[in-house]
């Protein structure tokens, strides 16, 4: 073994065996499994139950050639020479999958020679320890090897990853060099996109966390990215997370990374695409596991051919990885599961590295990697944090999985049943805001989720699929209560209330994600977060949790204020009282404008049901005036249809929803928009739900109204706005209708570059 070479490869023990030892195949059926706190506490369980000299999380490491291996083992019993591999398991130990076993052995004897070598021990007692969580039962699998197999165990797995270690190290030296040299990949930057690209370097240079506002229309994606490689040699980053909140926000970063991949002396880069598990599903019809699945059987087998034809493609966009996938015989999904660890840029859905149980989190935190986060259209966040956060329980399910559950169940489900209508049948009202959720009820679902959890260790082909669905929802309620705190509310939601017995809904709600996201945002060696409405700045930084040390930049606006002519109609109120009577005067608005100028506009409204209104007048008192609406519901096909109808030669109005699919990220240059009508403020929903919330706001920021209603509506606004000026060459209108933009306040949330007008608009009758 060679230990005076220079050591360039670091990896640790778990990850060196899950490439070299995981063998068969893939087994996805659910079984309950320890929590890490669960884990940690079975680890101590163990150990408290050792001799005196029991040393636990002994720090071992060894070198083979260039490669050197490191690690924690659980366990070392002197007095009895034993090396201990603790592996925490609720339920039936026999029925644990033989490749499981292989994996943990492998584990063990990597860290038996570890152990020889530090000891300088000719041989040594090797235990595999099972602690079942429930019983707290022992069962220790004990093997004794002289220090010489183990050494040849040690070097036989070293030398299976030798060689991907060497081309790992090739491609990052390469990629290092060639990224320091790189240039940015368009003749010039855009005004304001140097700035932004700047500032990004700067933050991940000096291990900030950035907020940057800056419009659309700067490339802001290019802007972002390009500096991030810049980046990856000085700081020796590991990996670039690229997150968005929508599929059109990947493909715009995908697309920018292709063309720095197509520019001059790029690196070269491994650029991978991760996309949901139903998309990427080749057989939803079967389940995950070897005996159902054709590409789960013998998965790893076939992994390593398939792992090395995508490393050798620089695109790993969901095509590209479906056809390797295809001709390995293997998962498309979880091979993209694997790609994330050896890929240079990650573009993935906010969740991937912000949710509860993210991977991309997950795999930075185990393999220690320095990385940097973009998070793209990050005012999204806020939303999409709080959904993440909350968990939700609807008694109909309840209901119906009561009926159908295994007799064995079905008394805990019944008890739960108890609790939640002895909670709701003292509630008067259709809603009701609690302190915090009832321990009876919690203790109720707590007991029935471990029953459960029991359940399908002792019946593996598990459960039909609406108990397991309530069972999952059930695991993220109680996970979510468990962290219960001023930060989150608590409510019931009753409907039917015309029934003698009717329904409700139990939901946790986080109104603040700051808690969760910060965590996420300072794990990384720096998170920029960018759009074009990061304002109020405290807004964002309140509920994203922004570190205090963040730098907040407003970049500056390619645009000019002739570019487009921004009106108030202060004549029209959109409030629901007056909607009736708005509706005639915003028909003759639309169809004037259009007149005066034909081509194509966005006409957005607060809902459904006020865009059909308006359109179907319009259509009654203009009907040469074209126009198509936004749906209910729509899938991606009908949303592109909708976008398909907006070309250079085409003239007429299309309807959506604020806040809607085409109020954001959506691209329609020159002549295929040439304007925006806003009929709404964009207020959230007047709704108990949302007064609740208010009154969170209002006793943790002070400003409940504008944190809940007036700084989220206008920024759905100001988005819907961008859409009309995308390129230095565009001019456009925006016709914002409603008397409350006129309000101090509201103009002072409005892009700086814009100059608003009055509207000469005809008084509402």
């Amino acid at each position: 073994m060679g230990g005076t070479e220079r050591v360039s490869y670091s990896i640790a023990v778990r990850a060196l065996c899950e490439f070299t030892a995981k063998v068969g195949d893939l087994d996805l059926r659910f079984t309950p499994s320890p929590t890490a706190l669960e884990g940690i506490v079975g680890h101590r369980t163990v150990a408290s139950r050792r001799s005196e000299g029991y040393q636990s999380e002994v720090a071992l490491e060894g070198l083979f050639q260039t490669l050197k291996v490191r690690g924690r083992a659980d366990g070392y019993d002197s007095a009895q020479n034993c090396l201990e591999e603790v592996k925490t398991y609720r339920g039936d130990l026999s029925k644990q999958p033989a490749n499981h076993r292989h994996l943990h052995w492998a584990q063990a004897k990597v860290y038996g020679w570890l152990m020889c070598q530090k000891l300088d021990l000719q041989q040594i007692n090797v235990a595999l320890v099972y602690f079942d969580i429930v019983s707290e039962k022992e069962t220790c699998l004990v093997e004794a090897f002289s220090a010489a197999d183990l050494q040849g165990f040690f070097e036989q797995h070293c030398r299976l990853f030798l060689k991907w270690a060497e081309q790992e190290m090739a491609h990052r030296e390469a990629r290092n060099a060639a990224a320091q040299q790189l240039a940015f990949p368009h003749a010039q930057f855009r005004p304001g996109q140097r700035h932004l690209a700047e500032s990004v370097f700067k933050a991940i240079s000096t291990g900030r966390c950035l907020m940057a506002q800056a419009p659309t229309g700067i490339g802001k994606t290019v802007g972002t990215l390009f500096p991030m490689l810049k980046a990856l040699a000085p700081q020796q980053l590991d990996k670039v997370f690229f997150l968005t909140a929508k599929t059109p926000g990947r493909k715009l970063a995908l697309d920018a990374a292709q063309v720095i991949i197509d520019s001059a002396d790029a690196p070269p880069l491994r650029v991978l695409e991760m996309i949901a598990r139903d998309k990427a599903c080749e057989h939803p019809d079967k389940a995950c596991h070897g005996e159902s699945c054709p590409l789960a059987q013998g998965f790893y087998d076939r992994l390593p051919a398939a792992r090395q034809a995508a490393s050798e493609l620089t695109l790993l966009n969901q095509n590209a990885l479906r056809e390797v996938a295809m001709r390995h015989d293997v998962c498309p999904y979880y091979l993209s599961q694997e790609m994330a660890r050896w890929a240079d840029v990650v573009v993935a859905d906010y969740n991937y590295y912000f949710d509860f149980s993210a991977l991309l989190f997950g795999l930075a935190q185990a393999n220690n990697w320095k990385v940097a986060v973009l998070v793209d259209e990050a005012h999204n966040l806020v939303e999409r944090g709080r959904q993440m956060y909350s968990a939700s329980l609807d008694q109909a399910a309840l209901n119906g999985v009561r009926k159908s559950a295994p007799e064995v169940l079905k008394k805990s489900l019944q008890r739960v049943n108890r609790e939640w209508n002895a909670l709701h049948n003292q509630q008067p009202g259709a809603y009701q805001a609690y302190d915090k959720p009832p321990e009876k009820l919690l203790q109720a679902l707590f007991t029935c989720s471990a029953s459960i959890g029991d359940y399908l260790n002792d019946h593996p082909q598990g459960l039909d699929s609406a108990l397991q669905s309530f069972y999952f929802d059930m695991l993220q309620f109680c996970r979510v209560a468990e962290l219960y705190d001023e930060q989150f509310l608590f409510d019931i939601s009753k409907r039917d209330l015309d029934r003698p017995r009717n329904l409700s809904q139990l939901c946790l709600r986080n109104v603040v994600p700051a808690g969760f996201i910060r965590p996420r945002l300072t794990a990384a060696r720096s998170t920029v977060l960018f759009s074009a409405t990061l304002s109020p700045r405290h807004y964002y930084a309140d509920l994203l949790g922004a570190p205090a040390s963040t730098v907040w930049i407003d970049v500056e606006s390619p645009f000019h204020a002739d570019q487009l002519a921004v009106s108030i109609v202060s004549q029209i109120s959109t409030r629901f009282v007056h909607r009736q009577a708005s509706l005639a005067p915003i028909v003759d608005l639309i169809a004037r404008q259009f007149g005066q100028r034909p081509g194509n506009y966005l006409a957005f409204f607060s809902s459904f049901d006020y865009l059909q209104q308006v359109a179907q007048l319009l259509a009654e008192k203009h009907p040469h005036i074209k126009l198509w609406s936004q749906s209910r519901g729509m899938a991606e096909g009908q949303r592109q249809d909708f976008l398909d109808q907006f070309t250079a030669q085409s003239q007429g109005v299309g309807f959506a929803v604020l806040g809607g699919a085409f109020g954001e990220g959506i691209d329609l240059p020159g002549a295929r928009l040439i304007g925006a009508f806003i009929a709404t403020l964009g207020l959230a929903q007047f709704n108990p739900v949302n007064e609740q919330m208010k009154h969170r706001m209002s006793a943790i920021f002070g400003a409940g109204y504008d944190y809940t209603y007036l700084y989220p509506g206008v920024q759905k606004v100001v988005q819907a706005a961008g859409r009309v000026i995308r390129t230095q060459q565009d001019e456009g209108v925006v016709m914002l209708i409603d008397d409350r933009f006129d309000d101090s306040k509201v103009k002072q949330l409005l892009p700086r570059w814009w100059s608003v007008g009055a509207a000469n608009t005809p008084c509402v009758e």
